[in-house]
Formats: structure tokens, sequence, C-alpha cells
């Protein structure tokens, strides 16, 4: 783990934006007197920063910002469920991009992390929970984020395709 001013910026910079974007500039659609779905760019950073400083770091962008994102705007009682998911939205994608060796050149070896982890966390392990947590049926669950979760995919592909294009990201290479 390489920790310098600039990571630590970062993290901090990242943390921001995801509450940001989660807490202030999404769409939230009650399912059962609980928060079924949430549309919007919350977990953005904490991808760019799975991709940025790698997965430890990523980890830890996604629990803090999951987190004080519920310290400063609680939405029901505090569930550390959904901050151990959050924090795997930033482990997984560059772990995945490790596995199947990608080329940042190639979209699709960016839309395979990105999909794998918006698809797991997405659909399972938050509908799983809500389910569990609130006894909320399953299909009410899916069928809205069987729309949602293609279309994050796709956004978020494309977003950091982008940036590592414009070498704004450059792929953590480094081992943690």
């Amino acid at each position: 783990m390489n920790i310098s001013t600039r990571n630590i910026s970062l993290t901090s910079l990242l943390v921001a934006m995801s509450i940001v974007l989660s807490r202030l500039a999404s769409i939230r659609i009650a399912i059962g007197g609980a928060e079924g779905i949430r549309i919007g760019f919350g977990k953005l950073p904490i991808i760019l920063a799975s991709f940025m400083l790698g997965p430890l770091y990523g980890g830890i962008v996604g629990a803090i910002s999951d987190f004080l994102g519920y310290i400063i705007q609680p939405i029901g009682p505090y569930l550390p469920h959904f901050t151990i998911i959050s924090a795997l939205c930033g482990v997984l994608p560059v772990v995945i991009f490790r596995i199947i060796n990608g080329n940042e050149d190639h979209v699709i070896n960016i839309i395979i992390p990105v999909g794998i982890t918006v698809a797991f966390t997405e659909l399972f392990l938050i509908s799983y929970s809500l389910h569990i947590l609130f006894d909320i049926p399953w299909q009410i669950l899916l069928i809205p984020r069987l729309i949602s979760v293609p279309i994050t995919i796709i956004i978020y592909s494309y977003l950091i395709h982008v940036f590592i294009r414009r070498k704004v990201v450059q792929i953590a290479h480094h081992g943690e």
C-alpha cells in the first residue's frame, strides 16, 4: 500500500464525490418502506478509486463514503451490510481487471470488471440484503434493477474508458 499525500488527497476527493453523487444527485425509489432503488453516479468515484489507486483504496473509499453518507443523511437505521457492499464495489473492479489481464486501451476490458462488479453488488448483494433485512420479495427488487443495472454498467464503463484515454486515470497495476 502506497501511502502518500497524493493518494490520501485523491481518496478524500473521491469519498466526497461519492457522497455528493449518492446522497444529493440521485433518484431514490422506495419499495416496501425502504430505499429499494437508487439511480445515480455514486458508485462511479468508488470504482474510479479502484482503478486509480488499487483495490485497498477502492474499498476504503467505498466503506467511508457509505458510512459518512449515512452520518450526513441517514435513511432508516444504519445497516453495515451496505457499507460492506460499497467497499466491495471498490475492491472488485481492479481485481477482476487483473485476473482477466485487461488492457486499458480496449473498452471491453473495462466493461467486464465494471459489469461484473455492478451486477454482483446491485443485482445480487443489495437485493439479497433488502430481501433479508426488510422481507421485500425478490421479484419487486429485481425487475427495476434489471433495467437500471445495464444502463449503469454502460455509463460507468464509458466514463472510465474516457478518463483512461485522457490519462485522467492510470490503472493501478502495482500489488497491494
